[in-house]
């Protein structure tokens, strides 16, 4: 297993769509390790395999103490009459929070390194992960959800960061 680095905003891997994972051989059994490591540290709720440049369907969570992956996940349901409008932030866009609208509820169907099906789902912080994370295997970031002024805002402040 290895803590990998976080490919930032600019890379193109972060704007292209994910491929679907048709083998559970040892390379994605290994990018699942990472991911599971990588996701594991203090204020990391998730981690799409893109991100940390593989161009594959996986993602990793970390949320309320419970770490997890789902291989070729699927955004199933969404709640569509309950919002949340909090601040959301991205590994691969550090230090930047920008109000970012997401559904309530998600649920994600995948399966796991055996072939099984997994259900995801849940409110509040989860349901903003599941999206956001399934946003980065669109090949989405969720600067692309932003109001057209916050992003506005985005796009100035990462230049800014970019020098």
């Amino acid at each position: 297993m290895a803590m990998r680095d976080i490919r930032v905003v600019g890379d193109p891997v972060l704007r292209t769509p994910c491929e679907p994972i048709r083998e559970r051989d040892a390379r994605v059994r290994a990018l699942v390790e990472d991911l599971l490591e990588t996701v594991d540290a203090d204020g990391r709720a998730g981690l799409a395999a893109n991100q940390i440049g593989v161009n594959l369907r996986a993602f990793s969570w970390n949320i309320d103490d419970e770490i997890g992956y789902v291989l070729n996940p699927r955004l199933v349901e969404v709640s569509e009459d309950e919002y949340q409008d909090g601040d959301e932030g991205c590994l691969s866009v550090p230090g930047l929070w920008f109000p970012t609208k997401r559904a309530w509820y998600a649920r994600v169907v995948g399966e796991d390194l055996d072939g099984r099906e997994v259900v995801v789902e849940g409110t509040e912080l989860m349901a903003r992960c599941l999206q956001h994370e399934c946003d980065h295997l669109d090949g989405m970031l969720f600067l692309d959800r932003l109001e057209r002024a916050e992003r506005k805002k985005a796009m100035r402040a990462i230049r800014e960061q970019l020098g």
